[in-house]
């Protein structure tokens, strides 16, 4: 019986020093290996601000960053009805140079709650009004390059109304699917992020 209450003793100081060394791990490898010598803004508008620093890698030697630092969040509207029916909007985008097919979205100021900024977008740019709101999570869309930080929703009990674009935006509605909507994805006929990322955590909600 001795024998075994020191096994056990043993046992458990054995498991105790295992999570006192992975908790230490977890620590050390959470903390930022990169460390800022200089920056310097390089460019900045009312939308974005870039900026060139000089850094110390994480092996110890010099380098470079830039950084795209936004100045609002990115806000993502899925409207889904009854029939589980989506709507699409299409336009050019210019940094691509080429069309896209995206859920409702648009800009919302750091100063403004994310879900007052989706319901500002989704009714400028589709006349869509929502009474049931659900959060589905923040997203970053390219972090090796920038902070932008985008906030997605899903929007029910809708009601129409007129649309209120902006002066800069020639948009295209169509009304999908969820299902045509993710074979959209699939076929790689929508790309972008917060599309897709959006679009499928509506699928994995609604069991398509």
């Amino acid at each position: 019986m001795l024998l075994l209450e020191n096994g056990l003793m043993a046992t458990n100081k054995i498991n105790e020093m295992f999570k006192r060394t992975l908790t230490f791990f977890i620590m050390i490898t959470h903390e930022n290996p990169w460390q800022t010598q200089s920056s310097t803004t390089v460019y900045d508008n009312p939308w974005v601000t870039v900026k060139h620093e000089e850094v110390l890698k994480p092996n110890g030697e010099p380098g470079i960053y830039g950084l795209v630092h936004f100045k609002n969040r990115a806000i993502a509207i899925v409207p889904l009805d009854s029939d589980n029916y989506t709507w699409l909007v299409g336009q050019y985008r210019y940094p691509l140079k080429e069309y896209s097919w995206e859920i409702p979205m648009g800009g919302g100021p750091m100063s403004e709650e994310p879900l007052d900024s989706a319901k500002r977008e989704l009714k400028e740019e589709t006349g869509i009004i929502a009474a049931e709101w659900t959060h589905l999570g923040r997203i970053h869309t390219s972090n090796s390059v920038t902070d932008e930080e985008g906030f997605m929703f899903l929007a029910e009990n809708l009601s129409f109304e007129e649309a209120e674009p902006e002066d800069t935006e020639i948009l295209d509605l169509k009304k999908v699917s969820l299902q045509e909507a993710i074979d959209m994805i699939m076929r790689s006929e929508i790309t972008d992020s917060l599309t897709i990322a959006a679009l499928l955590k509506v699928a994995r909600l609604k069991n398509i």
